[in-house]
């Protein structure tokens, strides 16, 4: 099944891109910053959701890697 059809796997792979994005704009921060428009603008997007709300977002990691584990 596509992650678009099953709501779990869509909040995880979103979860996923925001933190991926939030992770390469730290470490290669001129790779995601030049893209701020268009379609790769919705990187920069992430990234920014991904450091402005790290609290939640981290706990959304959380959630969703217990999830995971106990659905295996």
């Amino acid at each position: 099944m596509s992650a678009l059809f099953n709501f779990r796997s869509l909040l995880l792979v979103l979860v996923l891109l925001i933190c991926t994005c939030t992770y390469v704009r730290a470490t290669i921060p001129r790779l995601v910053d030049r893209n701020q428009k268009g379609f790769l603008g919705v990187f920069y997007k992430c990234a920014r959701i991904g450091e402005r709300l790290s609290p939640y977002v981290s706990l959304a990691c959380i959630i969703m890697a217990c999830n995971v584990a106990l659905r295996v």
